[in-house]
Formats: structure tokens, sequence, C-alpha cells
């Protein structure tokens, strides 16, 4: 009797990737998957939203929705949770969403739509939840691949597929809540190998008893001259319960620009769609 050889075609070298979505990034979550919005807020009476969910490919997609819980390190990761931890309140129970998956034809559209249910005796503060969309495999591909595998062969192919997901941050607010924000620990940080820029790094400290959310800029003046921004991050969170995110802002120095002789200013601002308004700010001399 012939031995099997296993013969293992890639058709990708993931397996699986999940990516959370911040506002930074375009609304193109994925190459071919595009999400408005990316982040969702229940605050006061509001009860409902909705999402606008677009295949901008070339191929039908299968994506498949999931409430899901995530924790997001000092250095922003996230990383799946399913108990919570100290001060972390899920928001996945209050929450109602249809359609469960959607099959999109290349260019169209479909709205997926969330309604809030809040439980009697709910206490104030923040509660949140991610909704995940969890691309589904194609089985034409599987058959594409092991096609490959000639007839009577004595090689086994094995399919690895790419399963690509996002998920986005559902959260609901009840009662009073607020926040406060400052920076801290503001530095210029060399790069970390030849040939990248360097980084201004900022620490945010966040109290109350909910999330901060906005834009980050590093503006460098020198001594005499104009100021510019050499970096900038937009849709930037610190998460309840988390009371400090490090973040590096990656330099973008205009050509001719020398970091020395000024100062560097670090703000956080609301994003320009909440207002703009300045929450915090560094500044620290530059020798």
């Amino acid at each position: 009797m012939a031995c099997l050889r296993p013969k293992v075609i890639f058709s990708s070298l993931m397996s699986l990737l999940m990516v959370s979505l911040v506002a930074f990034v375009p609304e193109r979550a994925l190459a071919d998957l595009m999400i408005n919005p990316t982040r969702i807020v229940f605050d006061k009476n509001q009860r409902s939203a909705q999402i606008d969910v677009i295949n901008d490919g070339t191929t039908p997609a299968t994506y498949r929705l999931n409430m899901v819980n995530r924790r997001m390190t000092e250095t922003g990761e996230f990383q799946p949770i399913t108990e919570p931890g100290p001060g972390e309140q899920f928001a996945g129970q209050m929450l109602v969403f249809s359609p469960r998956q959607i099959v999109l034809q290349p260019g169209t559209q479909q709205l997926v739509r969330i309604a809030l249910r809040k439980p009697a005796e709910l206490a104030a503060g923040e509660y949140r939840s991610h909704l995940s969309f969890d691309k589904v495999a194609d089985p034409g591909l599987t058959n594409a691949i092991e096609s490959q595998v000639k007839p009577g062969s004595t090689e086994v192919g094995v399919t690895i597929a790419a399963l690509i997901g996002v998920s986005i941050p559902i959260i609901v607010r009840h009662g009073e809540t607020d926040a406060s924000v400052s920076l801290s620990e503001v530095s210029i940080e060399r790069p970390r190998a030849p040939g990248q820029p360097g980084a201004v790094a900022v620490q945010m400290n966040r109290t109350g008893n909910r999330s901060v959310y906005g834009d980050l800029t590093a503006a460098f003046k020198p001594s005499g001259g104009a100021e510019q921004i050499v970096a900038q991050a937009g849709g930037v969170s610190v998460y309840v319960p988390n009371a400090l995110r490090r973040v590096r802002l990656t330099l973008q120095t205009p050509v001719g620009t020398v970091l020395s002789g000024g100062t560097l200013t670090v703000t956080f601002r609301e994003r320009t769609a909440d207002g703009g308004k300045l929450l915090a700010e560094n500044t620290i001399q530059i020798p």
C-alpha cells in the first residue's frame, strides 16, 4: 500500500488575522471591506444605530457578525477576553443586532442595525463590547487548490486559507459619566533601526468613569521660527478601566527641519466632528 505524502499548498501564510479598527485609519478596514462608522457610542437617550458595510472588491464575500469582548493594553493592542477584569463592564448583553451574516456582491452594501436594551437598575458608567466582522472561507477556494493535486496521487492537499476579520467598539454610557486626561513623559525617540524614522513618545493618563477619544498632534517650534507639525495620529482612545496608554507617534519631519533648539508641544483634542476641544497639552524644551 502506497504511503500518502502530505503536500501543503499555501493560499496564505496567515490562518487568522483580527484587526481592531481605530479611527485614524481610513474607513477601509481591509482591502475589500469598508465599514462606516468605525465606532459607535450610545449616549443619553439614543437607543439605535446602524453601520454601513460595503464590499469594495471584485469578488463576493461573506461575513459572520459576532459580539465579542476585548481588553486594551497599555500600548494600545487589543486582547480577546471572556471574563471581565476589575473595572471592566461589557455591553454585549444589552445589544441586539441584525443581520448576523451578510453576503456582499462586489460593489454592494448592507446596513447592520443595532438596538440597545438597557436593563432596569443599570449602574452608571461606561460599558463596551466589540462587533466583529469575520470573513467566511469560500468553499470554492478549497476545491480550486485541492484540484492542483492530481487524481491518484499519493499526496494529500491541505489548504490554509486566510480568514480576515475586523471589529469596531460599541460603547454604552449610562447615567453621569466624565473623564479627564493629561499628557506626560513626552520625549523624542531615536530610530529603532537604520532607515526608519524616529518618534515622539507620550503617555496619556486617564481618570474618570468613561473613555477618552481624540487626535494627538506633535508640533515643533524652533527658536525664532514658525511652528510645524512633525507627528500626528487620529482616533486615539484610552478605554475604561485603563489609567494610561503609551503612544509612539512616528516622526514626519518636513524636509530641512532639525529638531533642536526649540520646543515640542503635544496636544490631545476631541475629533473635529466632536467639536475639536483641547483636552490636554504638554510642552518640552528641545536643546
